[in-house]
């Protein structure tokens, strides 16, 4: 999400996390949609404490949570704090909590065939390991500004572009992903046809951002994930 401005404020009671949009900024319904869909989130997600909009601004104002982000490298001791977290969010997600949501077939349509990622589970979908914070307690997925409703192994494959980008083979990311049930359980062909159109879709939004420096990395990511999808394998398992 593109906030305006994103604070910790420290005060006598504790810590909040503040983040807000200046009435002009055009990724403001992020916002909305984030305050919006706080109240379906189960814990450990951090509550919304306040909405507030005067004066052109909007903020919002949320549970401060100490933590530290991931690190998804080869060989990185917090791979399995990641794995867990999707899995243990695609069974508290699903069904999907929440009555209005996108779907993950409006989302992605003209990209992807909606029976390929149609889906009763909420998920995240903006899996940057900038929304995962790690503590003590175990981690937390920060920033539901862009939701949907769909297959619940959505964020997995969508990690598992995140692991290629960092450093991992696709075969090396994906071997990550097999122990995450959801994505066990998933048909190959739903796979193939999701990572072909997040490709395509990546380097779309390359092409349409050139000032985001960010998206060419990713969007070689999901296509290199994309080219071993595609490749013929006999007997191989079905994601």
């Amino acid at each position: 999400m593109i906030s305006d401005v994103a604070v910790i404020l420290g005060t006598s009671t504790g810590g909040y996390f503040c983040k807000g949009a200046a009435a002009d900024n055009p990724m403001g319904w992020m916002h909305r949609n984030e305050a919006r869909i706080n109240a379906h989130l189960p814990p450990p997600m951090p509550r919304l404490l306040w909405q507030v909009e005067c004066n052109g601004w909007l903020l919002l104002g949320f549970e401060y949570v100490a933590g530290r982000h991931p690190d998804l490298a080869p060989g990185s001791s917090d791979l399995p704090a990641v794995a867990a977290a999707l899995s243990a969010m695609a069974t508290v997600l699903t069904p999907c909590p929440a009555a209005r949501v996108q779907p993950a077939t409006v989302r992605w349509a003209g990209h992807i065939p909606a029976e390929m990622v149609d889906g009763n589970t909420l998920v995240h979908t903006d899996v940057t390991p900038y929304n995962f914070l790690l503590h003590d307690g175990g981690v937390t997925l920060v920033d539901w500004s862009m939701p949907c409703r769909g297959a619940a192994w959505i964020d997995t494959a969508l990690m598992v572009i995140r692991l290629v980008r960092s450093g991992h083979s696709p075969e090396q990311a994906e071997a990550w992903a097999g122990g995450i049930p959801v994505w066990s359980a998933a048909r190959r062909e739903d796979v193939d046809a999701f990572a072909a159109g997040i490709a395509t879709l990546s380097r779309e939004r390359e092409q349409q951002r050139p000032e985001a420096s960010h998206l060419g990395p990713l969007a070689d990511a999901a296509a290199s994930w994309s080219r071993h999808r595609s490749k013929p394998r006999a007997g191989a398992p079905r994601a």
